[in-house]
């Protein structure tokens, strides 16, 4: 409350050149009151623009189903071994005061291991001063989040000081794992005093190579020093090969065993608004994933395109209160150039204009050629929006519900935060269309 009090006292520069220090300040006196309840875990931290909640979800089973005592904190869920809550606001890396006393919970039930998931915010504000990160892993850096951070260089340096803390920390084994198909790997891999970069397409210490994508897995050979694990992944898209390598880079950092890691990640089956498939019976395909940047955008569209025999047709928005305009457009161009029918919605309006911000994506979407009220439309209402999706769906086709994944909240100008679920609401619509 007194920062919001603040924020509409003094301008919003000073504010941001002082809110790290205040951030900061703030840290020191919860770690001291609590007791520094994170001491002596081993923290792998996680942070990047996209990847980072199902790669810590795949961290996480590796190490529980390798016997590890293990908890989580993440956008989607937090808990310790199976035992995984829902996580119901919108931030990813908690208040402070609030993210201690869950890691005390957690403490308290017997882990010795976290997987947290890092924002650039957090970094950036210092919230995560004091935790002991054991080691650092990028999952990648692109176009996001620039209303905050003003500049990309900003913005990845803000993630880079998730490697200078892990750098610091004496105790930990100081190691930094990277995307080596990431255009800021060098960058990263100077911040901590080891690095395994992971690639896909680049040099890389481990690497993915007779790669096969179906509509529903991954499989391929994991190379490493002389090894070769054989693995699997139950969650599509080829960004989930890229993640699966960070994790395996994780196991084998800690001396896992091949079974270890390819079990582990095979084992995780699915993520919660992450390629989740919404089947009610139709002779089509649903899709919810909480993609919502244009280098998501287009690596979700690239895979999913050749998989469709039918049509694709996807529904999204862009968040609104955020500043971050730009990338509205972008957005809007990329979805009409991959998909055969486009249905623009609200995703959380957070006091803009929901119309305006439709209105902004649309400017893309002409750019690609779309045509309004033919093959792209304009409907607020998300919930009408996917009611309209799916009824404009047939045999064959594949429809992408964008940008809500996991949340279970949607925010709106008049009305404000609401309760929402996108799994349910595309489950409702489908059962009304079969009536």
């Amino acid at each position: 409350m007194f920062r919001k009090l603040v924020k509409k006292v003094i301008p919003v520069a000073l504010f941001r050149a002082i809110e790290p220090t205040g951030h900061l300040l703030e840290s020191v006196m919860w770690q001291v009151l609590l007791g520094f309840p994170a001491r002596d875990l081993k923290i792998v931290g996680v942070t990047g623009t996209n990847g980072k909640t199902t790669t810590c979800y795949m961290i996480h089973e590796m190490l529980h189903t390798a016997g590890y005592k293990v908890g989580l904190m993440t956008t989607v869920g937090y808990g310790a071994g199976m035992d995984i809550h829902p996580q119901m606001t919108h931030m990813t890396t908690m208040p402070t005061h609030a993210m201690l006393k869950r890691i005390k919970q957690l403490r308290e039930k017997g882990i010795d291991w976290l997987i947290l998931e890092t924002t650039s915010h957090a970094l950036a504000q210092n919230r995560v001063w004091g935790i002991p990160y054991s080691v650092a892993v990028m999952t990648n850096v692109t176009h996001e989040h620039l209303a905050y951070h003003r500049t990309f260089t900003r913005y990845r340096d803000a993630k880079v000081k998730l490697f200078k803390l892990a750098a610091a920390n004496v105790k930990g084994r100081r190691l930094g794992i990277v995307n080596a198909d990431d255009p800021s790997a060098a960058y990263f891999a100077k911040a901590v005093p080891a690095v395994i970069l992971y690639g896909v397409t680049s040099p890389a210490d481990v690497r993915a190579v007779k790669v096969h994508s179906t509509a529903l897995t991954n499989t391929y050979d994991l190379e490493y020093a002389g090894r070769k694990l054989h693995m699997k992944t139950e969650l599509p898209g080829s960004f989930n090969i890229s993640n699966s390598l960070a994790a395996a880079s994780v196991g084998l950092a800690l001396g896992l065993t091949s079974d270890q890691i390819e079990n582990g990640i095979a084992a995780l089956r699915t993520v919660e608004g992450r390629m989740t498939r919404v089947d009610k019976g139709q002779d089509f395909t649903v899709i919810v994933d909480y993609a919502h940047s244009p280098d998501s955008f287009e690596k979700l569209f690239i895979d999913m395109k050749p998989l469709v025999k039918g049509r694709l047709i996807v529904v999204f928005g862009s968040q609104g209160g955020t500043g971050d305009v730009t990338k509205r457009p972008i957005q809007g161009k990329l979805a009409g150039q991959y998909a055969d029918l486009v249905v623009i919605t609200e995703e959380d309006d957070r006091g803009e204009d929901g119309q305006a911000i439709l209105e902004e994506i649309a400017r893309g979407t002409e750019d690609a050629g779309k045509v309004r009220d033919s093959n792209y439309w304009l409907i607020h209402d998300r919930t009408e929006a996917i009611e309209f999706a799916l009824r404009k769906a047939r045999h064959g086709d594949a429809v992408l519900l964008l940008g809500k994944g996991h949340e279970k909240t949607i925010e709106r100008k008049v009305e404000g935060e609401e309760p929402w679920d996108e799994v349910m609401t595309a489950e409702e619509a489908l059962v009304k269309l079969a009536v």
